[in-house]
Order: C-alpha cells, then structure tokens, then sequence
C-alpha cells in the first residue's frame, strides 16, 4: 500500500461508529478491524485517514445489515498534520465501502469532500467523489 504524504493522527478505534458516505446502500457501519495494520503487543487496533478497515454494517438497507465488507476511511474528525504544516480535521467520521481488495468502490458516488490522502492511496474511490478537500 502507497504511503501517504501526511502525518496521520490515528482517531478511529477499533468499535467506531461512522458514517458510510456512498450511494452503497449502508448508512452506519461500525470499525471491526484494521487491515494491513501493525502495533504492539496488546495494543488496539486504530484506523485514520485513508486506511483500508473492515466494517459491519448496523444501518441500511436490509439486504446489508449485519454483513462485513471492506472500506477506506476517507474523513475523521482528529485533526491530522499535512507536509505544508496545515492542520486538517474534518466534521465527521466516515467510510467509503468496497467491492474487492483491489480499491473498487461499491457504490457510485461518495457524499461530502474527501481527503486528498485518499486520492493518493485509492485512486479509484476518488474518481467517485464530488470534493477532494
């Protein structure tokens, strides 16, 4: 996985709630682990921008509910740290959800701005989305 240009803050641990920002038929999906993640022993798991997690979806429509599915975090409201020193803090928590592990979307389009880290890791998501912030 491409690094990404900023000093990411890790803000979403492993049990958060956060919004599903696609037209993918999910509408909150809880954090139930982070892929192609590493920590210390007896640590917890913690997603930030642009990390690839894996969620269970709790709202939505009912053929959704309750099944997991791979995603990408595309806002978080713990401030994070860009190269230019600007501080960057969105006023959500949310995900974009997958089809595959290769980045493809499941939905068409994403609602709201994501992050620019995004765009630099998943290419694909980023082509759905309104805003890149």
């Amino acid at each position: 996985m491409k690094a990404i240009s900023a000093r990411g803050t890790r803000g979403l641990n492993v049990g958060a709630y956060v919004e599903a920002a696609d037209n993918s038929g999910a509408k909150i999906a809880k954090i139930v682990g982070v892929k192609r993640w590493k920590g210390t022993k007896g640590r917890q798991a913690a997603a930030k921008i642009a990390d690839f997690v894996k969620v269970s979806i709790r709202k939505g429509i009912p053929e959704m509910k309750g099944k997991v599915f791979d995603a990408v975090v595309i806002r978080q409201r713990k401030p994070y740290r860009r190269k230019t020193g600007e501080r960057v803090a969105f006023e959500d928590n949310a995900v974009a959800i997958l089809k595959d592990d290769k980045g493809n979307p499941k939905g068409t389009q994403i609602k709201g701005p994501i992050a620019r880290e995004v765009m630099e890791r998943w290419a694909q998501v980023a082509k759905i989305a309104s805003i890149v912030y």
